[in-house]
């Protein structure tokens, strides 16, 4: 039965070996005072331990308490900086495989089971062997190393020099202001501003091929808001501009996700969605979940994707064989 903060008693019986090992000699009520349990329940945990083959002994009498016995030893765990990073992205990814020992995430799980007692770790174990991800076909894991230089940078205000390879395997150099890592949908992108230009951009840290720190500082904007520009910015840039008169009130399309394009009102009845895209035939299936009228302005490349779109779905419905 899992604890009201959703720990398990085996993970609230670690605590209490924790405590007993910071704190020989602790009672019954003080062990549940400092896990916020009952005595009963804290008595339950030193039960678990005892099963798992860890001696805890117990002195009764007025000044009696717990105690770990003497030569119990819990063996260290030493983890890499990039296995350490590796275990806070899988936590925040959920797709990595936790058997896979030439992963630094799995290489950091298997360290963490061999270091529990076998009764503890006996089921995690047995997961953590046999279970597999579901793998996410739009996720892009980073380079853990990469992904820390880039968080130590925005932790530190320092300018860095991005070596960066673009989808179509343009390579180039820029120095850049890390402002922060966002992740979003199983992606990762750094927030920043390119000091050349003086422009927001997001770049995906999996694109990232190097990373210089340099000398120089920067001050971030007070009222920064990452995820916000990380979704304003997925709208400009691209090749093609877009422009989409929409008959319903601004008020009414605010559903539409900042990610295609910023909305702006044109009356009390209508509102216009101006963005950009590298990839027409893919804004046109956006456009098509829109649920009321709406036309393209400009961008003859928008116009022809949303007219094929169109024929395709005239046919797909037609009752011709």
């Amino acid at each position: 039965m899992t604890h009201p903060d959703g720990t398990s008693p085996t993970a609230r019986a670690l605590l209490v070996l924790e405590h007993l090992q910071n704190q020989p000699g602790a009672t019954a009520d003080q062990l549940a005072a400092a896990l916020g349990v009952t005595e009963r329940a804290a008595r339950r945990y030193i039960g678990i331990l005892r099963e798992a083959e860890i001696p805890i002994l117990a002195t009764r009498g007025r000044h009696g308490g717990y105690a770990v016995g003497r030569g119990v030893r819990l063996p260290p765990l030493v983890f890499t900086a990039t296995e350490a990073l590796g275990m806070v992205m899988a936590v925040v990814e959920g797709h990595h495989d936790a058997a896979d020992t030439t992963d630094p995430v799995g290489n950091a799980l298997r360290k963490i089971m061999r270091a529990l007692p076998e009764g503890v770790a006996a089921q995690a174990e047995l997961v953590r062997r046999t279970a597999r991800p579901v793998v996410n076909r739009y996720a892009a894991s980073p380079d853990p190393s990469i992904t820390g230089q880039l968080v130590h940078a925005c932790s530190v205000r320092r300018l860095v020099r991005l070596g960066y390879r673009t989808e179509a395997g343009a390579e180039w150099s820029t120095r850049v202001e890390p402002w922060a890592v966002v992740v979003r949908q199983g992606r990762w992108y750094l927030v920043c501003r390119r000091v050349s230009t003086g422009a927001i951009r997001t770049y995906r840290v999996d694109r990232v091929r190097a990373v210089e720190e340099l000398d120089e500082e920067f001050l971030p904007p007070d009222d920064l808001d990452p995820v916000a520009l990380l979704e304003q910015n997925f709208a400009v840039g691209w090749e093609y501009p877009t422009e989409v008169l929409i008959e319903a009130p601004l008020e009414e399309m605010s559903w539409l996700s900042a990610t295609i394009g910023r909305l702006e009102p044109v009356d009390e009845h209508s509102c216009r969605l101006v963005g950009t895209t590298s990839d027409p035939a893919w804004y046109a299936e956006l456009l098509a979940a829109i649920p009321v009228p709406f036309r393209v302005l400009g961008c003859p490349e928008l116009v022809d994707a949303v007219r094929a779109l169109g024929e395709r779905l005239v046919a797909a419905a037609s009752r011709e064989r």
